[in-house]
């Protein structure tokens, strides 16, 4: 944080009492990380699109970078959702505390505040749901 001093940290703490036990005691009382429960689904999509960067291990949340247009360092070795490194939005960075911070200084310090519009959303375009309706009632129509 201290390398980006116009940013701060929403911390989500995972409930697991040795996670708790590890993350808290290190980070409560730095002025620029906020801990926080888990958030619902409303909430984290909220936080996501307002994000300039995510850091997570979740497949989910791999998935859910793209539309909200915000870059997601992957921690984790391997990934099931290649696309989303494919396509520019998430970046498999490993457990590596050198690399995540290195990684994470490189997207936070680039010159474009709105993460590369031209990128694709490699799972769609987050219309699906319009257009099953519209099938839904040409098909009711033709009934």
């Amino acid at each position: 944080l201290d390398a980006v001093p116009d940013s701060w940290l929403l911390l989500p703490v995972h409930p697991n009492p040795a996670v708790r036990e590890t993350v808290v005691p290190r980070l409560r009382e730095h002025p620029r990380v906020r801990l926080a429960e888990p958030l619902d689904y409303p909430d984290f999509c909220k936080v996501l699109c307002e994000a300039r960067l995510a850091i997570s291990d979740s497949g989910g949340v791999q998935e859910e970078a793209p539309s909200a247009g915000t870059p997601v360092l992957v921690v984790r070795e391997d990934t099931e959702r290649p696309e989303a490194i494919e396509a520019g939005w998430a970046h498999l960075v490993g457990t590596h505390s050198n690399r995540i911070v290195e990684t994470a200084l490189a997207l936070l310090n680039t010159t474009d505040p709105d993460h590369a519009p031209a990128r694709t959303n490699p799972f769609g375009d987050g219309r699906a749901a319009e257009r099953i309706a519209e099938h839904i009632a040409a098909f009711l129509d033709d009934a």
